[in-house]
Parts: structure tokens; sequence; C-alpha cells
């Protein structure tokens, strides 16, 4: 554990502390809505957002245009306990994105599910925003020298998911074969799908 992340830890335990010493909310309380929070967190739905998009192209127009609405329409929230704006950027055959939150870890966990703990080290957090051809080599992707390579920083207002290239040879498969194609890698950029 990092020392922010002691930090932040300390500060919410003594949050919950005064909470529960004010009578506002108790314990049990507390764990329940994390517990509800983290239990509709997964990226099999922002998976399933992605094999959408790729089968409905109206349902993809309005994805990329405003995406917490859209997959709002699926059932999904793109933010947690406050509403955020999500901004679904796609890759294409030039345009590679990748999602980052420089000053923390920002993240649509609805959608990803909770972040990877890579996702949240000062390392990728500070590398992939200056030389992201290199860190993406290193998760396995290695993109042309032609692909521009674009890094989004999330904010606590927005929030950014990827909407990968969908793979060739994929035509005859229906949304729930594709989104089992789909990883939270992709979903970030790390990944090509």
């Amino acid at each position: 554990m990092t020392h922010s992340d002691a930090l932040i830890s300390r500060r919410v335990r003594r949050l919950e502390d005064l909470l529960q010493e004010r009578g506002i909310v108790g314990g049990e309380a507390v764990d329940e809505v994390i517990d509800a929070h983290l239990a509709g967190s997964n990226p099999a739905n922002g998976a399933r957002v992605v094999a959408r998009a790729w089968t409905d192209p109206d349902y993809r127009a309005r994805l990329l245009a405003d995406g917490a609405a859209a997959v709002g329409e699926l059932g999904y929230a793109a933010g947690g306990v406050q509403k955020q704006r999500l901004r679904v950027v796609e890759n294409t055959a030039d345009v590679h994105n990748v999602i980052v939150c420089t000053l923390c870890s920002c993240y649509p966990l609805r959608l990803l599910g909770p972040s990877p703990s890579w996702y949240r080290s000062e390392a990728y957090r500070s590398r992939v925003v200056r030389e992201p051809r290199a860190v993406l080599a290193e998760f396995g992707l290695r993109l042309p020298d032609t692909t521009t390579i674009t890094v989004w920083d999330s904010t606590s207002e927005t929030r950014y998911m990827v909407l990968p290239r969908r793979p060739e040879g994929t035509e005859h498969l229906d949304e729930p074969a594709l989104a089992a194609l789909v990883s939270r890698n992709g979903l970030i950029g790390t990944g090509p799908v």
C-alpha cells in the first residue's frame, strides 16, 4: 500500500467512524451500500455495451455522442455515487485510445469493474502519458508506428471507456458471443479487444 493509499484509507475509516458516532448511519448500512455498489460493477457490463455498439450502428452513434445516456439505455450507470459524464472513444485502423487518471484512479467502475492494481499505480499513471507506445508494448500490444495513440485523462467529472475495434471474422457472432471477446484491458485500451 502506498502512502497516499494509506492516507485515503485512514480518511475513509474516520468518515465512517464520524457517521456512526453521530448516528447518521451504522457500519452495517455503510457495508451494504458498498457491497451493492460493487455488486453492479463488472467489466462484463462494458463488454455488453461494446457488443451492442458493434451490432447496432444507431446505438454506436448514440454511445459516441453521449456515453452516459447510451449506457443508461442498457440499465447501466456511468458513475458511482455521483453522476458523471462518460465519454466513449473509438479505436479505428489509424487511432488507438488508452485511458488513465493521472491524479488518482478515476474510472468507470460500473462498466469496467474494480480497477486493476496496475491502473492505480503511479508508474502506469505517469508513464502512459509520456510513453504510451512503450507502456502498451509492455502489455503485449504492439501497434504500427503509423497508428496515432491518444491518451485520455479521466477526472472526477468525466470518465472514459474505449470502444475497441471489432475483430475481423466475427460477423456471425451474436451479442453475447461478441461480449465474451471483450476484456477489461480492451475497455481501458491496454489490450486490443
